[in-house]
Parts: structure tokens; sequence; C-alpha cells
């Protein structure tokens, strides 16, 4: 019996309103139309155990935890979904839409903390080798507009969404920094424009490299 060929692992990165849940959503259900089997899940979270890390870091005080403490949260959690979750789908031919992996803890710890990227990525290294997605869409989007939308959701999941104007901003470019760095992987997109138009971009892109007819 031929083993399945490898899906595909598509993450959506941006800072904080930018939509990415939404074209997920969107994206999982046009490669299902088209008989591609699709599992979606996020970061922080996705098994368990990480989901219980989740808790930790995106609730509570804002000053509840040290840079480093975040980065290594985030990395404990992500262990578990890439071991649990995201390499058993992939190893099966699931694609896999992640919201959030690796790209945010550069971002957000490695830029908006002060950490740096270097010891992102050594970290990286360490936990999870050379693993990395296939494909990341990077929604950028002014911070005032997306602290915005992130206000008008209801939830209790706000800690980085009360951190100052002046972090998101390192975020936002973090991310900028990435896409400009792996431009193969990255694709950034404007994520102010519409529901629609985005949708397509992101649509095009997978087009673009043939995984998969118009």
């Amino acid at each position: 019996m031929t083993p399945p060929r490898r899906g595909r692992f598509i993450t959506f990165e941006g800072g904080e309103g930018g939509g990415k849940s939404t074209q997920i959503k969107r994206l999982a259900e046009w490669l299902e139309a088209r008989g591609i089997a699709v599992t979606t899940t996020r970061e922080p979270g996705g098994t368990e155990g990480a989901e219980r890390i989740r808790a930790l870091l995106v609730a509570g005080e804002v000053a509840a935890w040290q840079p480093m403490s975040e980065a290594l949260l985030h990395y404990a959690a992500r262990a578990d979904h890439v071991a649990r979750v995201v390499a058993p789908a992939l190893a099966s031919g699931r694609w896999v839409l992640c919201d959030r992996f690796a790209d945010s803890t550069v971002a957000y710890q490695g830029y908006g903390h002060g950490l740096g990227r270097a010891r992102i990525v050594r970290l990286h290294a360490l936990v999870l080798g050379r693993f990395k997605p296939d494909l990341t869409f990077i929604f950028d989007l002014a911070v005032d507009k997306g602290l915005a939308r992130a206000a008008s959701r209801a939830g209790d999941e706000t800690r980085y969404e009360r951190m100052a104007a002046s972090f998101h901003a390192r975020v936002r470019r973090g991310f900028r920094a990435i896409a400009r760095a792996e431009p193969r992987r990255c694709v950034l997109l404007d994520a102010g424009q519409d529901i629609e138009t985005i949708g397509r971009a992101v649509q095009a892109a997978l087009v673009r490299r043939r995984w998969i007819g118009a």
C-alpha cells in the first residue's frame, strides 16, 4: 500500500484583529470543497495540555510573565501540539491550517518584548529542529485599527491586547521583518481590505504554488 503524500502545513500570522480566524475558516471550506482533508487548529493550544498553557498566557495580568518565561511556555505548548496534532495530521496526508505558530513567538517575544530574534530561533531549533510551515500568511494591519477590532470581541483572552501600543508596533515590525527575510514562505497581506479580497489572495497563493487548481 502506498503511504499518503504528506499534507501541507499553512500558518496564519499577524497582530491583533487581523482577521486570521475568518480566513482560516474560509480556506478550510474552499479546500474541502476540492476534496482535500483539512485539520484546523490554533496556538497556543490545539491539545488538552497546550490549551491549559494557553489559559496561563492569554488571560490575567499584563505583567504576569517575564518575556523568556512566556517564550518557554509557548514552546512547551508548541512541542505538545506538533507531536500530538500537527505532525500526525501531515503524515496522514491532511492539510493543517494553524492560527499562529512559531512566527508569533518571534514577533511577540522576540521583537515585542525585546528578547531578539536569534534567541527564539535557537529555542525553536532546540525544541522542533527544522520543522516549519510550508506557507505562512501574515495579516498586516495598522496597530490602532487592529486593537480597535480586537476590543470589539467578547471574551477574557485579552492579556496581549492590553499591552502598550508601542509593544504592538514592535510586533508589527517583527512580522514585517519575518516576511522580508523569508519571501518564499511568507505572503504579506493587507488586512485592511475586505474579507472577499483577502480570501481571493489566500486562494491565489496556493494556485501560484500549483498546490491546487484554480
